[in-house]
């Protein structure tokens, strides 16, 4: 397991009976053995708003940082990421929504593979130029119906 699954492991078990928590970056880089710079680079990338966090840094007092876990339905939250895609997105952005929908249970098994396989380059045999446009296009259509009414 790589530091930053651990660091990230750590931080989501403190997120066990809370919706709310405040740790201290130092503290938590010299509890792990690493640079203050690893817990940023964690907290920036794997407690996102569209990973359903809100994070907070406090100024002084030795880098504190607030994280808040809010509570989203699977549809705000699709319908978030389909407002939120663009134009274009390639086949690796598709694969790295696909698993953090897995990971924070928005969608099954069976419709990761399906979605996966739909938005693939092997299925989109198009010129080159307009396959990100399309696979966008295929990937919001599909996160739409499977928001629940």
């Amino acid at each position: 397991m790589r530091m930053s699954d651990m660091i990230e492991e750590f931080i989501k078990e403190l997120f066990q009976d809370e919706d709310y928590i405040e740790i201290q970056r130092n503290e938590l880089a010299e509890q792990f053995n690493c640079v203050p710079s690893q817990i940023n680079y964690v907290i920036a990338t794997r407690f996102k708003p569209t990973q359903g966090y809100y994070v907070e840094s406090k100024r002084g007092g030795g880098g504190y940082i607030s994280i808040r876990k809010v509570n989203i339905t699977k549809s705000n939250y699709l319908m978030h990421i389909v407002s939120n895609i663009g134009d274009k997105i390639t086949a690796q952005e598709v694969d790295i929504f696909i698993s953090n929908f897995l990971s924070y249970k928005m969608i099954t098994e069976k419709e990761a593979k399906l979605l996966k396989v739909a938005t693939s380059d092997n299925v989109l045999t198009v010129p080159t130029e307009i396959k990100d446009e399309l696979r966008a296009r295929i990937f919001k259509n599909m996160l739409i119906n499977l928001v629940e009414d």
